[in-house]
């Protein structure tokens, strides 16, 4: 049967898949199965995506015996909407054990922080997740990699392009225990700094300055929120009570790595911004095939204790921002006057539901229903700044400075505008550049061109 939770969390090849999450929803039956074998479980992607599959009567008509695994089939049936952007890899085959393990708060073995590559094609680190071995090895945003030794001794980064070298090979297994030793430049200084990999809990609200001042006005609210997971509920709470409590009016919510998550999250989220100013108003609304119509959904802002009334808030996007983000961001604006900062978001204007094989570990998530906001405005498969409702500046990721620091250029862009001036790097939606992408869990960025267009996606180590 399906678990009763939906997920919104932006999906590629192997990273670890996500889940879980409250509804009202009512929970659908799936076809009962006598085994977990390799036919047993395409037969359950046939029947599942006929049955729920948003767009299932624009499936590919194909032959189950043409493909050897479930994976395979999904990828095929689902392939004209892959071609139109419409399904980009979101529905996929994984286990229960993987994909609600992603749900709590996103642990994973490894060394915890994300890498990009800059514009100068500098590989620098973009985020270090708080307690995690990097953190504890003194790492931070902005760090610089110069070279790692995986055991045979140092590799520049460009020794290690040149010789395109695998994933494994560079960062190991993910397992605990496992050692890499990371060449640094912090702060015009080198430093060897050997990490050891271990469980990562990734904390939902990233440690950043709460409060931006600023000269004559009042202090602009600043979350940098990294995922809509279980544990953001108790920190999102105890964040917007320091909002409210200092009567802050403009906020700048940093998404700009975040790919979505849990539903129940992005509803506390939604309510936390919205409740007080659009108390009863339509917030969301979920629609399905017309074969399950009956289970079309909407919601409502609704107030909470921690509620603030903003007038403005800046969302900092990239082309990694997606999914419950995004939906964050539609729901939102017709209530109030919001502006994008950053880049263009993914463009995931839908949700997928968890199906499990009975008596099996088979999970299969596909695209089950599109997110609407409160006017039923959605459609935004290529990305919210294309559909031109929004209003956009762009702006780089600087990761050579901390989040929420004010002369970082997204936060400083944001608060241009939030202080009333034009930024000057406004452009229309058809203007906007190409967008990064985030892909796989602790791929290695260089390992093949043809899979990377944009070496600047920031990914998770």
């Amino acid at each position: 049967m399906r678990m009763p939770q939906l997920s919104l969390i932006i999906f590629f090849t192997s990273l670890v898949a996500c889940g879980g999450g409250g509804t009202a929803v009512s929970p659908p039956t799936t076809p009962v199965v006598d085994s977990c074998g390799i036919e047993a479980q395409k037969q359950f992607v046939v029947d599942v995506t006929q049955s729920w599959y948003l767009w299932n009567d624009e499936l590919a008509e194909v032959d189950p015996a043409d493909y050897d695994t479930p994976s395979e089939l999904l990828a095929a049936l689902t392939a004209p909407l892959s071609a139109d952007q419409r399904d980009q890899g979101f529905s996929y085959v994984t286990t229960a054990s993987a994909d609600e393990a992603n749900f709590t708060s996103g642990a994973y073995f490894g060394f915890g922080f994300r890498s990009i590559f800059t514009e100068a094609n500098e590989y620098r680190l973009a985020d270090v997740f708080e307690d995690s071995p990097a953190d504890l090895g003194a790492l931070t945003r902005g760090n610089q990699v110069l070279a790692i030794d995986a055991g045979n001794g140092f590799e520049t980064i460009e020794e290690l392009a040149a010789r395109n070298a695998s994933n494994e090979e560079i960062f190991g297994p993910n397992e605990e225990g496992i050692e890499r030793t990371f060449r640094i430049l912090d702060n015009g200084q080198t430093r060897d700094v050997t990490l050891a990999k271990a469980e990562v809990d990734v904390p939902a609200v990233a440690h950043a300055p709460r409060l931006i001042e600023r000269a004559g006005l009042s202090s602009v609210g600043y979350v940098h929120f990294r995922s809509f997971t279980l544990n953001a509920t108790e920190p999102l709470d105890a964040v917007f009570q320091e909002f409210y409590d200092a009567g802050i009016s403009d906020y700048i919510i940093d998404l700009r790595y975040n790919g979505g998550g849990l539903l129940s999250v992005a509803e506390q989220f939604l309510n936390l911004l919205g409740g007080d100013i659009a108390s009863g108003q339509l917030s969301y609304l979920l629609s399905h095939n017309e074969e399950h119509s009956d289970e079309n959904f909407s919601e409502s802002f609704a107030m909470l204790p921690q509620s603030v009334r903003p007038l403005r808030i800046a969302f900092i996007t990239t082309g990694s921002t997606a999914s419950a983000s995004e939906l964050l961001i539609n729901s939102l604006a017709p209530y109030v006057e919001v502006i994008l900062v950053g880049e263009d978001t993914l463009g995931k204007a839908v949700g997928q539901y968890a199906f499990d094989m009975p008596d099996c570990d088979t999970r299969l998530r596909v695209v089950s229903f599109e997110i609407l906001n409160g006017e039923g405005m959605g459609e935004y498969y290529t990305g919210l700044v294309d559909t031109g409702r929004f209003n956009f500046c762009a702006a780089v990721d600087d990761v050579t400075r901390p989040f929420g620091d004010r002369q970082e250029k997204s936060v400083e862009t944001a608060l241009t505008w939030l202080n009333g001036e034009s930024c000057s790097s406004s452009v229309s939606s058809q203007q906007v550049a190409t967008r990064s992408r985030t892909l796989a869990r602790d791929a290695w960025q260089l390992r093949d061109a043809r899979e990377l267009p944009d070496r600047r996606s920031p990914r998770v180590h």
